[in-house]
């Protein structure tokens, strides 16, 4: 059976850091993109950023702005690196799941994930 387990949310400061990580568990594809998702109160889920698995198996590092995303996938484990974080980052984190083949393109669109864990929630004080 699939599971992602996320872990790592908690209580931050203002300005402070959080890594999240999401631990994925009965996975044995070798072509597949995780994702990392977040959903505030009263909001819609909004995807943060998404990383592919290579048919080298090699780790991969994307950034964008406060947020960092980083695998380790021998060790089948997603990081989300969150630095600077604001009064408005607060919401539940998820991470997500895609198969795919190595010749696809993967944006980790949200209907598109197969599988997804439960969530971890940032709370974010001033």
């Amino acid at each position: 059976e699939v599971q992602l387990v996320e872990s790592g949310g908690g209580l931050v400061q203002t300005g402070g850091s959080l890594r999240l990580s999401c631990a994925l568990s009965g996975f044995t594809f070798d072509a597949f993109s995780v994702g990392w998702f977040r959903q505030a109160p009263g909001k819609e889920r909004e995807r943060i950023l998404c990383i592919s698995s290579s048919p080298d198996g090699g780790d991969q590092i994307i950034r964008n702005g406060q947020f960092t995303v980083s695998s380790d996938f021998a060790m089948n484990t997603v990081y989300l690196q969150m630095n600077n974080l604001k009064p408005e980052d607060p919401a539940v984190y998820y991470c997500a799941a895609q198969v795919r083949d190595f010749s696809d393109y993967s944006e980790c669109v949200d209907m598109d994930m197969d599988y997804w864990g439960k969530g971890t929630l940032v709370t974010v004080s001033s």
